[in-house]
């Protein structure tokens, strides 16, 4: 799974019978194709697997400018927001003891990832669904809420013991590897 992990937005996700290197550079490429990425925007942060730090992949974040940032070694929980996203997916009511073969594996996540992008709202980013914050309706559906919650607020004040309720806001920044902070703790 590739994860923006400022939209929370799921780019892209695959299943296969076995990791290779071969099959992870031509996932890469198709993600950042997908999503029209030119040179040196990118980071991409993996774990330190074998198929991650293979020479196939390395060689295409080269060619593509795509800067890398790994995970400390033999750390579980390297990327909090792909770890949040297969909680999700693997605590979802519909998941199944276990599927019938790979391509009922595939239907499944089909399903669960348009529904993890379009319709689940994340509270890291103000309660909104990956999609909309990802293709940029979130702003005007942030105004939005704000507008029936000054209605509600006019309506009865009460209600909300006096205190004008806000809608939750939208991240700002979102990090794996903050480079502020990797440079304070290398400076100590």
């Amino acid at each position: 799974m590739i994860i923006d992990i400022h939209f929370r937005y799921v780019i892209d996700w695959m299943i296969a019978p076995a990791e290779t290197g071969e099959l992870a550079a031509d996932f890469i490429d198709r993600a950042i194709a997908g999503q029209g990425i030119a040179r040196d925007q990118l980071t991409l942060h993996a774990d330190r697997g074998t198929s991650m730090t293979s020479k196939p992949v390395s060689q295409l974040l080269v060619d593509l400018g795509v800067a890398r940032s790994h995970s400390r070694p033999h750390v579980s929980n390297d990327n909090p927001y792909s770890e949040a996203a297969f909680k999700t997916l693997k605590y979802c009511p519909a998941f199944p003891t276990n599927f019938g073969s790979i391509h009922d594996a595939r239907a499944f996540c089909e399903t669960f990832f348009a529904y993890y992008n379009h319709e689940h709202r994340h509270s890291g980013i103000g309660l909104h669904t990956p999609a909309s914050v990802h293709y940029g309706t979130a702003t005007e559906i942030r105004a939005q809420r704000a507008r029936t919650l000054d209605a509600a607020y006019a309506a009865d004040p009460a209600r909300f013991r006096g205190r004008q309720p806000t809608p939750p806001k939208l991240p700002t920044k979102a990090w794996i590897n903050d480079p502020s902070r990797e440079a304070l703790i290398q400076n100590t």
